[in-house]
């Protein structure tokens, strides 16, 4: 048996992606086999194969390697992944608020395609000259159109010290950059005060500790926040579930968030801790790139009745992704289950419709002032509190 068959049979939790690739007769020797089918598998053939007659041989590990991404491909789901070591450190990393990268956030539009949203200060994106509203046309030589926000952000992303051409189009004008990668800590959460004292807290992604930050950015606001919040969404492509969960709790007294069903087990619901805020008057922002436990927030705060959804229908990813490590460092990255909003809305492949529609081609300006209006009219139905002496 080869180590790849070895290290998938012993990985914890992958029996049924093994199952699936060799479910249909395939662990079977072949005809003029040496050696009988129970001891040898088609995997096994195939790369001996490879190795001892093909004019251009490539390596055991690059061969095991592609492997595994068939075998992902047999499952026909498009968020499963397979990650190489060094990838599924980055992702943690990333996870944990930084990463090796130049900078930028990336957003999705209808019209120009891939965009820069933002640049972070100080960024070797911000040295090298890249701008808000650039639209991205090529990374590393290879065209955008068509590719997810994802794909592209995950070409930006690399080792740190190693740099990446970027290729802009700017106002009709093309330019090719070349712009370092380091290693980056982001603020996945920032506040702004807006006019008529609404806050603005905005949540880049649901990365380690991002509830603790809202939870203390609500904290200290205290009076400030008289006006309401705007919790912004917008562009937020999820994260880990538990800190989603934990925003939601900052908004709610307990009860449902979202729930979900792994093959062969019951419904699990993960609900929200109690003790949150539920008189501040709250508006959620969120636009076609909201997607994961960005819209299971937003669900759950519209299931609840706890919130109105400013934006555009959210993208839709509705599906739960787990890792796990293989013996060489590597990882799979499998989908287990699927998202459910409190009143047992399904999210995937539908996202999360407004209760306020935001047409995406507006500026983010104009869906921030909708969102302000919003909210003001909900200050002005909240019925004011007297005393009698």
């Amino acid at each position: 048996m080869s180590p790849l068959v070895r290290r998938l049979w012993h990985a914890a939790g992958l029996v049924a992606v093994v199952a699936v690739a060799f479910g249909a007769g395939m662990v079977t020797g072949v005809v003029g086999s040496p050696a009988p089918a129970a001891q040898r598998s088609l995997l096994d053939e195939a790369e001996q194969r490879i190795e001892a007659d093909a004019a251009h041989p490539v390596n055991r590990s690059a061969l095991e390697h592609a492997a595994v991404q068939g075998m992902l491909r047999a499952l026909g789901d498009r968020w499963s992944a397979y990650y190489t070591p060094g990838e599924f450190a980055q992702f943690s990393q990333g996870l944990d608020g930084s990463y090796s990268g130049i900078g930028v956030w990336v957003r999705s539009t209808p019209h120009h395609g891939l965009v820069i949203d933002s640049v972070q200060p100080g960024s070797p994106a911000a040295s090298a000259g890249l701008l808000a509203g650039d639209q991205i046309t090529a990374v590393a030589g290879s065209p955008t159109r068509g590719e997810s926000v994802d794909a592209v952000v995950a070409a930006l992303r690399g080792p740190d010290g190693t740099s990446v051409t970027v290729s802009i189009d700017r106002g009709g004008a093309t330019q090719v950059l070349t712009v370092d990668r380091v290693t980056l800590v982001v603020h996945d959460v920032q506040t702004q005060q807006l006019a008529d004292g609404v806050t603005l807290i905005r949540v880049a992604a649901f990365t380690r500790g991002v509830g603790r930050q809202v939870r203390d950015a609500v904290a200290r606001l205290g009076a400030q926040t008289s006006g309401g919040v705007v919790l912004d969404l917008r562009g937020n492509p999820g994260g880990l579930l538990d800190e989603g969960v934990e925003v939601a709790s900052v908004f709610l007294d307990g009860g449902p968030v979202v729930s979900y069903q792994r093959r062969g087990h019951g419904v699990r619901t993960l609900t929200a801790n109690p003790g949150g805020d539920t008189s501040i008057p709250l508006v959620v922002l969120v636009d076609g790139a909201t997607a994961s436990a960005a819209e299971v927030v937003a669900g759950a705060l519209q299931d609840r009745n706890r919130a109105v959804i400013v934006g555009s229908r959210t993208y839709g990813k509705g599906s739960v992704q787990e890792p796990t490590r293989l013996s060489d460092g590597s990882a799979l990255e499998l989908t287990v289950g699927r998202y459910r909003t409190p009143n047992g809305r399904m999210i995937d492949g539908k996202g999360v419709e407004p209760d306020v529609y935001v047409d995406p081609a507006e500026s983010p300006a104009f869906a921030e002032e909708r969102a302000l209006e919003v909210l003001l009219g909900l200050m002005a139905s909240v019925p004011t509190t007297s005393s009698r002496g």
